[in-house]
Formats: C-alpha cells, structure tokens, sequence
C-alpha cells in the first residue's frame, strides 16, 4: 500500500495537485526513495536531506525544530505566496495531521490551496 505522506513534500507542498509532477516533468519530493528506485544520497534539497535523509521525517511537521527551523527560514526568506502557503501547509499538518490535510489538498488545483 502507498504511503500518501509521500505525496506531501518535505516541506509542506502536494505533489498529487501539482501540474509539473501530473505531467511528469517532476518525480516529487520523496517518490521512490523507500523502495530505493532514486538514491537519497544524489538528492541537493536542503531541506530534504534534512528531513527525510536525516532525520527520517515525512515532512517538517514532525519536526521539534520547526517552525524555527534556519534551514526553513533560509529558504523561505524570501515572502513570496508560495512559500506563505507551505509554511501554512505545514503548520496545519502539525495541528491536525495527514489525513486532514490530505483530505484538504485534494481538492487543490496546484501544489499549494487553501486550508480553512
């Protein structure tokens, strides 16, 4: 059975809306480094490496860093809505886990959407 949190980037955005992972230009986050088809020692995401390679988390959430997290921050200095969003997708997940969020995201019609 498939884990959906493989879906859920590291940092909070949803492949499974997102138009460049539906179309195939884009493998996602975390697809395929549990059953070892992609080699997580290649990967360059921060954040990634971080997460999932180091510590072994499904996303941020699980973090006792976050939200103050600098490898966060650094990315995400810039104010941009996408990155507002993801922060917000992780904050949520945190607060009322997978499932909900799940439920929530796919009705997204991109990587990001609204939660409330």
């Amino acid at each position: 059975m498939e884990k959906l949190e493989n879906y859920i980037a590291c940092c909070g955005f949803y492949c499974k809306t997102c138009k460049t992972f539906i179309n195939l230009s884009c493998r996602g986050c975390k697809i395929g480094y549990d059953n070892n088809e992609r080699d997580i020692s290649k990967a360059k995401c921060k954040i990634k490496i971080c997460c999932y390679k180091d510590k072994k988390l499904s996303t941020c959430a699980e973090c006792i860093n976050f939200p103050k997290c600098t490898i966060l921050s650094d990315r995400f200095k810039v104010g941009s809505y996408d990155n507002k969003k993801c922060l917000e997708s992780l904050d949520y997940i945190k607060n009322n886990g997978y499932y909900d969020f799940i439920k929530k995201a796919n009705n997204w019609r991109n990587y990001f959407g609204k939660l409330k």
